[in-house]
């Protein structure tokens, strides 16, 4: 499933770019005939309906022509909201000291879900440092299946 995430945002992304929107993520459900495509956009002047009307009828064209999902799929475009979807390293980096929930693709020492601030970030290593209740754990991008902003208000 990563491959087709990753072949969608490289056909989508520099169109959103010229629209004058963010790529945040994209997140592929599958679930047979109930599966989502969910593209998370934003801008410096936020996000509307409108916004995501015009974003999903440029998308529609574009996979009209490559058909990147041969499959039935449900197609949404969203603003990253409150609890924001983190995807990329930048993103970490962006957030650096806010709280985060995130799922692990496997357990590390039986533990998959994990919450904490975010307390560092390694270009390098390709990973963060999350600062949690019983202390701080490392952990490879890679290994994240799932990472939200926490709403705190």
């Amino acid at each position: 499933m990563a491959k087709i995430t990753d072949k969608i945002v490289n056909l989508i992304e520099p169109v959103l770019i010229d629209m004058g929107f963010e790529l945040v993520g994209v997140e592929y459900i599958s679930s047979g005939k109930h599966s989502v495509l969910r593209i998370y956009i934003d801008s410096d002047a936020g996000i509307g309906v409108d916004d995501c009307e015009k974003v999903s009828r440029q998308v529609s064209a574009i996979f009209d022509v490559e058909d990147p999902i041969s499959s039935h799929y449900n197609l949404e475009v969203s603003s990253p909201g409150i609890e924001r979807p983190l995807f990329k390293l930048s993103h970490y980096q962006r957030f650096l000291g806010n709280e985060i929930k995130l799922r692990l693709v496997r357990p590390i020492n039986g533990q998959r879900k994990f919450s904490g601030s975010i307390g560092s970030v390694s270009e390098v290593n390709n990973t963060i440092e999350l600062m949690t209740e019983v202390g701080s754990v490392t952990l490879d991008i890679g290994m994240i299946e799932k990472a939200n902003l926490i709403a705190n208000f």
